[in-house]
């Protein structure tokens, strides 16, 4: 049977040491971070935990981006992050330290940036899930915005991947055309080749075929879902059907 992400994180699984902010950040949940004979954290992070941890600690300072921390944000992380009743104190006690780290989200920015800097679908899924935390109030207010667009930023995605990304959350940029990264002269048969393989490129059972986390998952499908009512809307317009 295969670990749970909460379950490396306690017992011996914490011995598996991590660097960089995050590694800091899961320290000070378990109470030491393994180090080497200079002092420093070793050891590559596991990339499901890097990538459920940074999720965690980017969307606790998103929480606090308009100043405030909002019941419903935090029941909308914990729909995307699979959380079981016995973890639920040691997660919540890491969003609380997170929230309070002097470590900007830039910090936790870069580091998810450099790790998967050859997976920008994954750094996408980060910024999928986000999204759907800061929408959990129905609205993606100013200051959460300009939040994700600096993480998109630091993740290495150009403006208008950016517009993209936004564009399946937030309603003000609603053009399907844009959600699917599609040129409105493109012939009938190329969208459909076009929607086709952004399908095949988008679909769950990739995450999991790629052993990421539960949490990876539930972003692609709900990635997916946008992708699917952006072609139908098209299709409708075009009458594809």
């Amino acid at each position: 049977m295969i670990q749970s992400i909460w379950g490396k994180l306690g017992g011996a699984g914490i011995g598996m040491a991590l660097g960089g902010p995050i590694g800091a950040l899961l320290g000070g949940v378990a109470g030491h971070v393994l180090v080497d004979r200079e002092g420093a954290p070793f050891g590559k992070p596991p990339r499901d935990v890097l990538f459920t941890m940074g999720l965690v600690a980017l969307a606790a300072k998103m929480a606090k981006a308009d100043g405030v921390v909002v019941d419903v944000e935090v029941r909308a992380f914990e729909q995307i992050v699979e959380v079981p009743e016995s973890e639920h104190p040691r997660v919540q006690r890491l969003f609380e330290l997170a929230m309070q780290t002097s470590d900007g989200f830039e910090s936790y920015a870069r580091q998810i940036g450099t790790e998967f800097r050859e997976e920008p679908a994954l750094l996408e899924d980060v910024l999928d899930g986000l999204f759907h935390i800061a929408k959990a109030d129905e609205a993606v207010h100013e200051a959460e915005y300009v939040y994700l667009k600096n993480v998109a930023t630091i993740f290495a995605f150009s403006e208008t991947d950016f517009e993209r990304i936004a564009a399946r959350h937030v309603r003000q940029a609603d053009d399907p055309y844009l959600i699917l990264k599609a040129d409105r002269a493109m012939s009938d048969s190329e969208l459909k080749r076009h929607y086709r393989k952004l399908v095949a490129d988008n679909h769950p059972d990739r995450e999991i075929a790629r052993g990421l986390p539960p949490e990876a998952v539930k972003i692609a499908t709900e990635r997916l879902a946008a992708i699917n009512a952006a072609w139908e809307r098209i299709a409708a317009e075009r009458d594809l059907r």
